[in-house]
C-alpha cells in the first residue's frame, strides 16, 4: 500500500511539472510538433471537462474533485490487497488530484498534448492517467464479473 502512495505522487508531480513546462515555455495557443504528423504540443487553458463540457463550472468541478477524491480514497483503501482494482483506483486518483490542483490554483486546466493524425480533444498527464485508469477499472471489473459466473 505504501508504493501506491509513492505513485500517485510521482504521476502528479509528473503532471504539474510539465504543466508548469509548457506555460513558461510555449505560449498560449502555440504548437510545438514533436513528432511531424503523429503528435505536437501546445498550451491550452480548458476551462471545463473533457471535450470543454460545462465550461466555467469551476466550483462544480472543485466540487465533484473533493467527492471524488473521497470516494477513490475510500475505495482504494477498501482494495488495497487487490490489484486489478488498487492499480487503476491509483491512476484514476493521480489524474483527479493533478486536474483539481490547476482548477484550485489556476481556474482552469492546461492541456498540452495534441495528436496530429485525428482530431482529438487536446490532453494532458492527468487526462491520461484517468483514461487509463478507468479502462483498466472497466475491465478488472467485467474480468471480477466473469470470475463470479464461472464460480
Amino acid at each position: 500500500m505504501p508504493y501506491y502512495g509513492l505513485i500517485i505522487v510521482l504521476l502528479v508531480i509528473g503532471d504539474q511539472s510539465l504543466k508548469y513546462w509548457i506555460t513558461n515555455n510555449i505560449q498560449l495557443g502555440a504548437v510545438d510538433t514533436l513528432i511531424p504528423g503523429i503528435i505536437s504540443l501546445t498550451n491550452l487553458r480548458n476551462i471545463g471537462a473533457a471535450w470543454s463540457i460545462l465550461e466555467g463550472q469551476q466550483w462544480f468541478f472543485i466540487v465533484i474533485s473533493i467527492i471524488a477524491i473521497g470516494l477513490i480514497l475510500f475505495f482504494l483503501w477498501r482494495y488495497r490487497n487487490n490489484w486489478k482494482f488498487s492499480w487503476p483506483l491509483v491512476l484514476i486518483l493521480a489524474g483527479t488530484i493533478g486536474n483539481f490542483i490547476d482548477r484550485i490554483k489556476m481556474g482552469y486546466v492546461v492541456d498540452m498534448f495534441q495528436l496530429d493524425f485525428i482530431n482529438f480533444p487536446i490532453f494532458n498527464i492527468a487526462d491520461m492517467c484517468l483514461t487509463v485508469g478507468v479502462v483498466l477499472m472497466i475491465i478488472a471489473i467485467l474480468f471480477e464479473d466473469e470470475v463470479t459466473k464461472n464460480e
